[in-house]
């Protein structure tokens, strides 16, 4: 008897009599105190800052994603109360969630959740959140698609839907088609802040883990008018000779 209700038990969580409640009770439980005043500098939330005004728990990633494989089964009405939340742990688990739900999903049938995460696009305000979930949500679902939307992001003032539309473009790259990450990194050149510097650099050195010769063709071109930051990302991976060549070339 036992054991058969450990089984139902089972069977219901994450499912769909699960409630926003239960998850967020099951993170506050985990929540660190002494952690939060680490996280708030790592996260720039002072004023003036990226982040300003993000509240912590103190809960780290992986404890959040183990939650997110047991919640996959959470309707989306229930969902939209974890994404909102003003607790930053709390939104990246909501999104780690929807990645779930996603990743398990038929192609034919992603729509839904990729138009909740456009809804939701205000709540995915900080880097980690945008790195961990638009590769999926925006970028996976728009492999066979028209790619209009990340050329609308990439115009945006809002900081993080920029980053969004190169971030992306990882999934492309995954492909080996590098088309949009070299368009959209051409777009963002002249952008003010480092964040979308470190952000284009990083992709770009993701092209070239793939096609040396499609990031060297791309720095050939603008490396003398890239950002320094965005160049260094670009190029870490780079044999020092060559890695040497482009710091030279680059912008002061």
């Amino acid at each position: 008897m036992p054991k058969s209700k450990t089984i139902n038990k089972k069977k219901l969580l994450g499912g769909e009599n699960s409630k926003a409640e239960d998850v967020i009770l099951e993170v506050r439980n985990i929540a660190d105190p002494k952690a939060v005043e680490i996280l708030s500098r790592f996260f720039k939330t002072g004023k003036g800052e990226y982040g300003e005004g993000d509240l912590f728990l103190g809960v780290k990633v992986p404890p959040l994603r183990k939650i997110s494989k047991s919640y996959k089964g959470l309707p989306l009405p229930e969902l939209q109360k974890i994404v909102k939340s003003k607790y930053h742990e709390e939104r990246l688990l909501g999104f780690f969630i929807l990645c779930e739900k996603f990743q398990k999903t038929r192609t034919d049938k992603r729509e839904q959740l990729h138009l909740f995460y456009l809804k939701n696009l205000k709540y995915v305000n900080n880097w980690d959140i945008v790195d961990l979930s638009s590769r999926d949500l925006i970028g996976d679902y728009l492999i066979d698609k028209k790619r209009d939307l990340l050329y609308k992001l990439v115009k945006s003032n809002n900081i993080w839907e920029r980053r969004i539309a190169i971030i992306s473009t990882f999934a492309f790259i995954r492909k080996g088609d590098f088309k949009d990450t070299l368009k959209i990194s051409e777009l963002l050149l002249s952008d003010k802040e480092d964040l979308i510097h470190k952000a284009v650099g990083w992709m770009l050195r993701e092209v070239g883990n793939r096609s040396l010769k499609s990031e060297t063709d791309f720095l050939d071109k603008h490396a003398h008018k890239m950002p320094r930051t965005m160049l260094r990302y670009a190029i870490e991976k780079f044999p020092d000779k060559l890695r040497l060549k482009y710091m030279k070339t680059g912008k002061e």
